[in-house]
């Protein structure tokens, strides 16, 4: 019997003169033979996750995850080899052991965290847990291709994560109030910095200016002495040159007469 594949799909075939598994697009398959078809699109697996802190508290984690066959040849052997161990409930054994590996990891990470650490490290939680159940498919071929873990839940009965929520959106309002309060004060003390600033400013051009006038009317006082002991110079040099002309014209006067 001649079997065929799409695009996206693989032949797993096991059987007479076939040591292991083998992957093929198409291929005869000869009596003695098995042969499995598988695709590499992945799934969406939707889980609501049950699992209990160091504490012993319970809490749900809603998550879905897109988990398939890795693209790889190695890969794609490792996958097939599960298939065809499993037969016909190939696909339902691969969902239930998906499922069993994403709750068992989830389980174990929560287990070794308190129900604090949970609800404010929620991505290293979540990266922990990605990276566990990522480890646990290698072995299978297979590969997380996208996960969606939504906001931790409490379990019936418990209303811890609602109380958590409270308290830090309550904080969160306090800060912010806080930080309101700082910025306006800081604000205060800038405007009256700058008034300060402002009033010292004015008071040094005043200061400057003050100093400025009165340097300059002991300028001018000083130039007015200086302009006064100059004319009365000149006025006594004027005198002096008048009585001396005088004397030289009396004595002119004298000797005209004896001769």
């Amino acid at each position: 019997m001649f079997r065929n594949t799409n695009a996206n799909e693989f032949l797993a075939i096991t059987g007479i003169n076939i040591p292991d598994v083998k992957i093929a697009k198409k291929a005869m398959i000869w009596p003695g033979q098995r042969s499995i078809k598988f695709s590499l699109t992945p799934l969406n697996y939707t889980l609501s996750l049950h699992a209990m802190t160091i504490e012993k508290l319970e809490f749900t984690l809603p998550a879905v995850f897109t988990i398939g066959p890795e693209d790889k040849p190695e890969s794609i052997l490792i996958y097939a080899r599960l298939l065809a161990a499993n037969n016909e409930k190939s696909m339902k054994h691969i969902q239930e052991l998906v499922t069993g590996i994403v709750e068992g990891e989830t389980r174990v990470i929560a287990a070794g965290m308190t129900m604090e650490e949970i609800f404010k490290e929620r991505k290293f939680f979540k990266e922990h847990v990605l990276q566990g159940i990522q480890s646990e498919l290698n072995q299978f071929g297979m590969v997380i291709y996208n996960a969606n873990v939504k906001q931790l839940q409490d379990s019936p009965g418990s209303e811890y994560f609602k109380y958590l929520r409270l308290k830090s959106q309550e904080g969160a309002i306090n800060q912010a109030k806080v930080d309101v309060a700082q910025a306006k004060m800081v604000g205060a003390v800038g405007e009256k910095q700058r008034e300060a600033e402002g009033r010292k400013n004015i008071i040094e051009i005043e200061s400057t200016t003050v100093i400025y006038e009165q340097n300059r009317k002991v300028d001018i006082a000083r130039a007015q002495t200086q302009l006064d002991t100059e004319k009365t110079k000149f006025q006594n040099n004027v005198l002096v040159a008048e009585i001396e002309a005088e004397k030289r014209a009396a004595l002119r006067d004298a000797e005209l007469q004896r001769e």
